[in-house]
Formats: C-alpha cells, structure tokens, sequence
C-alpha cells in the first residue's frame, strides 16, 4: 500500500470472496484498498487466534477496518491486535445480543452441529444458508461471490458466529445496516439512532444497492 494514501481494508461476509466489494469506490488519490480472504482455520482454533493471523495481514497501521456480515464480527475480534483508525461493520452485530433468535436457539441446543456442511459446498445451499431462502433472484445475485467452500471452514465459520461471545458492545464500532435485512433483523440492533440505516436495504446491500452503501461509507471516512 503507497504510505500517502489512508489503507481501507475489507473483509467478506461469510464464505464470500473479494469480488463482494466490487461496488465500493472510495476516492484513489485518498484511499488505497485492500482485502483480506478468508484463512482456512486450524484445527479447533479459537476466535481470537484466528482473528490474530488475520490481523497479521493488516501492514499499515491507522488503517480503516470494514467488515461485512460474520466478516463484521471477525473485524471486531481482530481490532484488539490492530491501532486503527476505525473499525466499520456492515450487514452484521455488534454483540451476541444483537443475534437473531434462531441462532441463539441453535446455541442452545448445539443443533447447529448438525448442519450438513459438507452437502452445504453446494453453491445453492451455501447461498440459501448466507442470505435466507426468500428471493431467487439475490440467491442467484450472491452465489457467484462464494468462493470458499472448505467443509473445515465452514465448521468453524457457523460455529463462532453461533457462539460468538461478546456481550459489551464497543462504542467505537460504526454500524451501517438494512432495515430489511432477514439474516440479522433490525429490529434487534442496538442503540439504531447510531446506526446508519440503509432504508430497504437487505443482507446483500452490498451487492443491490452498492452506491448507496458507498455513500455511506464515504460518509462516514470523510472521503
């Protein structure tokens, strides 16, 4: 990255690739953007180690963090290994409180180990199972960008966003979310007169509705 510029770094929403975050421009003389893949976890890993090796792929510091869905949640673990200067989540919790009570019930009883990952490497199950079974055509819109489709990933992937522990929420966190996403409702955000809400937006917003998402952003950095 070219020391001048401020470094934005993105990571994806679960299983995705980088290709997600073709619809966010940000102002090249300005900013310079990278983004971080998934690492493949190592057996029986924790979050915070993970979220360390990612932060290894963090060079410049004072950079800008982003991201997007389980991607938000991995970016809040690995700011305890990083000096930022922001941390932004889009499409995604600030706490295991913000949860859906789907997952919360699939916490409790574990039913979350049942789920067939290896019949979930599927481009069509992967993608129902990312963004909700309701609309063919943002299936059909998100499932080009899966790209990581390891069984150990996915394993582990599902169950530390199921069991993600983090009960205080970090004030510093900013939060942009739709109010129509179905995969983590609004209507359990915390704190929403400090959420910048996205009016018809969906857990793909960053895909149906790239511009306004990156009005936002550019909003919210000051580009």
């Amino acid at each position: 990255m070219n020391s001048s510029k401020i470094p934005v770094y993105f990571v994806p929403g679960l299983a995705a690739g980088r290709e997600i975050f073709k619809n966010i421009k940000l102002p090249e003389d300005r900013y310079e953007m990278e983004v971080i893949e998934w690492l493949i976890p190592e057996k029986g890993e924790s979050m915070a180690a993970y979220a360390k090796r990612m932060a290894s792929h963090v060079s410049k510091p004072n950079a800008i963090l982003v991201g997007v869905s389980f991607g938000g949640v991995v970016v809040q673990e690995m700011a305890a290994f990083l000096s930022l200067r922001k941390v932004i989540i889009i499409s995604s919790v600030k706490s295991e409180t913000e949860l859906p009570s789907r997952l919360k019930f699939a916490r409790k009883t574990k039913a979350y180990k049942l789920l067939p990952t290896g019949w979930m490497l599927n481009a069509d199950d992967l993608t129902r199972f990312a963004v909700g079974p309701r609309s063919k055509k943002r299936l059909a819109l998100y499932q080009q960008f899966l790209h990581v489709r390891n069984k150990q990933y996915l394993d582990w992937a599902i169950a530390h966003m199921v069991n993600w522990k983090r009960t205080e929420i970090d004030e510093e966190v900013v939060h942009i979310h739709g109010d129509e996403d179905l995969i983590f409702p609004f209507k359990n955000i915390l704190n929403k007169e400090d959420c910048f809400v996205l009016e018809g937006g969906t857990h793909i917003m960053l895909l149906n509705k790239g511009a306004e998402v990156t009005k936002t952003l550019r909003q919210i950095i000051g580009a």
